[in-house]
C-alpha cells in the first residue's frame, strides 16, 4: 500500500499520482489491479450511483456504506473518503464523531473536505488528531449553490489571488493533499508549484501533481452529459445496452436458456417424483 510519505515523494521525483473515484467493490478491484495510485470514495457517488442531482443529500450512512465496499474490494489500496454536506461545518465534536466512524467502521486511510474558511481549523484539528486529510478546491460540488454553478473558478484576479492563498493555508493547516477541481490550467501549475504538498486536477490541466476522474467517465459507464475535461477511455454504456437488449430477445424467443446452461435430474429419480411423471 502506497503512504503519504509515497505521496511527497512522487512529487519530489515528478512521478505523476494516479486517482479515481469507486463505490463499490467490483469498480475498486479494478482500481487496484490497474495499480492506482489513490482510490477516492467520492460523494459524487450522489449523482453517479444514486440518481440524485446533486451530492447534498449524500449521507454519512452513505459514505460508509460505500467506503466498506470499496476497501472490500481493495483491501490493500490507499482510499479517501469524502466527507459529506454539513459533518463538518458544525461543532467539532459531531465531525470528531463522524471521521471516527469512517476510520473505524471501513478501514480507510485519509478523508476529503471541501472549501477553506472555517474548514481550515478543522483540518488543522483533524490532523492534530491523527487524521489525514485532503484539502478540495476550486469547483467545490458541495457549495455549488453558491458559488454560481458547475464552472471553471478562479478566472478573475481576486479568484485567482483567493484559490493561491486558500491553497497555501490548506497546506499550513496540516493537509498532506490538494484536489485542484475547474481550475485553469496556468493557476494549477502556479499553485503545484507553490506548495510542497501533492495538487491532484480535476479539469486543472496536466502539470498538477496527479490527475483524479470519475470511474464511469473513465469507462464510459454513462449515457447523460460528459464534462469537457473527461477523456472516455471506453465506451461500455453501449456494450452493457446491446448485452441486456440480446439477453431480453433470447428470454422472449425461449432462446436462452440453452441445455448447457440448464441442470439435468436422473431420470430414474424423475420417475419416482411425486409417484411417478409421464414423459
Amino acid at each position: 500500500m502506497k503512504s503519504i510519505t509515497s505521496f511527497m515523494k512522487m512529487k519530489t521525483d515528478g512521478d505523476p499520482i494516479a486517482m479515481v473515484t469507486a463505490y463499490d467493490a467490483p469498480t475498486a478491484k479494478a482500481a487496484a489491479k490497474a495499480e492506482m495510485d489513490i482510490i477516492l470514495v467520492g460523494d459524487s457517488a450522489g449523482m453517479v450511483v444514486h440518481g440524485y442531482d446533486s451530492t447534498i443529500p449524500v449521507t454519512l450512512d452513505d459514505m460508509v456504506l460505500h467506503s466498506k465496499a470499496v476497501k472490500r474490494g481493495a483491501p490493500s489500496s490507499f482510499i479517501v473518503t469524502d466527507l459529506p454536506f454539513l459533518t463538518y461545518n458544525g461543532d467539532f465534536s459531531e465531525t470528531l464523531a463522524s471521521v471516527k466512524r469512517l476510520l473505524q467502521e471501513t478501514g480507510i486511510q485519509a478523508v476529503k473536505l471541501e472549501g477553506a474558511g472555517r474548514t481550515l481549523s478543522v483540518i488543522n484539528k483533524l490532523t492534530e488528531s491523527g487524521v489525514p486529510v485532503v484539502g478540495h478546491l476550486g469547483l467545490t460540488p458541495q457549495s455549488v449553490g453558491t458559488i454560481g454553478g458547475y464552472k471553471v473558478q478562479g478566472k478573475t484576479q481576486a479568484a485567482a489571488d483567493k484559490l493561491v492563498k486558500d491553497a497555501a493555508a490548506i497546506e499550513e493547516n496540516g493537509a498532506f493533499a490538494l484536489v485542484l477541481e475547474c481550475v485553469p490550467a496556468q493557476l494549477a501549475a502556479y499553485i503545484a508549484n507553490l506548495l510542497t504538498i501533492p495538487v491532484i486536477g480535476i479539469g486543472a490541466g496536466v502539470e498538477t501533481d496527479g490527475q483524479v476522474l470519475v470511474f464511469h467517465d473513465v469507462v464510459g459507464f454513462s449515457d447523460g452529459y460528459v464534462p469537457s475535461f473527461v477523456k472516455q477511455y471506453a465506451h461500455i454504456q453501449s456494450e452493457i445496452e446491446t448485452a441486456l437488449m440480446t439477453y431480453v430477445n433470447e428470454v422472449k424467443q425461449s432462446v436462452f436458456p440453452e441445455e448447457q446452461h440448464s441442470f439435468a435430474i436422473d431420470q430414474d429419480i424423475l420417475g419416482k417424483l411425486y409417484g411417478g411423471m409421464k414423459e
